[in-house]
């Protein structure tokens, strides 16, 4: 995306969660945060829990609002919230990452009915201090090096992830009270707060016909009102976005299961076989069998082409 005339832009992320263990896991030497600020504020499809390993950072969401991060901090954004990092004028931080969907990952461990977290009002809740909760950093640590291992057991992996998720979750509803009432004296929500709605309901709606009035009202918007602030926050329609989102889907039935490119196309929203192809060819560039095939073949020689390289990813800038 780039710039318009007195409009901050702001990057969204899809990133690629593997079916088999859906969570994309950074770490080691190379994941080191300069201290140059991003142009632009960027969100994702998915939870982020950052540990900051060494250094100190700051955090900074829409508005201008920072908060600092010191060696120790642990850092859980939900998905849909923009915000971007920067170490201390002249030095790196060092972090590791994990960026999952706790209702992918945690699916046999919740029942239906669970209520799923609330997102806290206040970005304050975004960044738990070293010292306030030692569970906090003994699961995130223990999280981390099960992650590191060379072949990591996935059941003692997520069962450190969803026990980190909910003292984290216990740790943000503890200051909801606080929270509250420090956004009820803020200036007001910002353009991606006011669509978030529809960006969650997309997220977890993808595979469902559901006309754009639906997403309007799900924001309290006219349609027209509705239409603009979203090609205003996201650079793009809100089509445009869902198909982006239906073919990041796709990619990983594609890559992950045998199924049929017709019931692909079926399960992740497309009216027609015919519209898939058009729209899957003109993000990705290939055919839906092409990258099927390239994935296979590069599965063999181990260069398996990744979805992520189509949609926001990127590799830390070399220090």
């Amino acid at each position: 995306m780039s710039p318009k005339s007195g409009k901050e832009v702001i990057e969204y992320r899809n990133y690629y969660l593997p079916s088999q263990f859906p969570l994309v896991f950074l770490s080691g030497p190379k994941w080191k945060i300069s201290d140059i600020p991003s142009e632009r504020l960027h969100f994702h499809n998915c939870l982020e829990i950052g540990i900051c390993h060494s250094g100190s950072a700051t955090l900074r969401f829409c508005g201008n609002k920072e908060l600092s991060i010191c060696e120790g901090d642990i850092t859980c954004i939900p998905r849909n919230i923009p915000h971007t990092t920067f170490s201390a004028p002249g030095t790196t931080s060092r972090w590791s990452y994990l960026f999952f969907d706790p209702r992918q990952m945690f699916a046999e461990l919740l029942s239906p009915n669970s209520p799923t977290p609330s997102t806290p009002n206040d970005v304050a809740s975004y960044v738990i201090p070293a010292k306030a909760s030692a569970n906090i950093s003994f699961l995130a640590q223990a999280s981390i090096r099960e992650l590191s291992q060379p072949s990591p057991t996935h059941i003692l992996a997520k069962s450190y992830l969803f026990t980190l998720f909910t003292e984290i979750t216990r740790f943000q509803s503890q200051n909801a009270e606080v929270s509250r009432k420090e956004e009820n004296a803020g200036s007001g929500e910002t353009s991606i707060q006011r669509i978030a709605p529809a960006l969650d309901y997309i997220e977890d709606n993808y595979m469902n016909q559901f006309p754009v009035e639906t997403l309007a009202a799900l924001c309290h918007m006219s349609l027209t009102h509705f239409r603009r602030i979203f090609l205003q926050v996201m650079d793009v329609s809100p089509l445009h976005y869902l198909n982006g989102v239906r073919i990041t889907k796709a990619c990983e039935l594609l890559t992950n299961t045998n199924r049929t490119i017709l019931d692909i196309a079926e399960s992740t929203g497309f009216s027609t076989l015919s519209n898939f192809h058009r729209q899957f060819s003109q993000m990705i560039h290939l055919t839906p069998s092409e990258y099927r095939r390239q994935f296979l073949s590069g599965s063999a020689m181990g260069q398996s082409p990744s979805i992520v390289r189509y949609t926001g990813w990127f590799e830390p800038d070399p220090q």
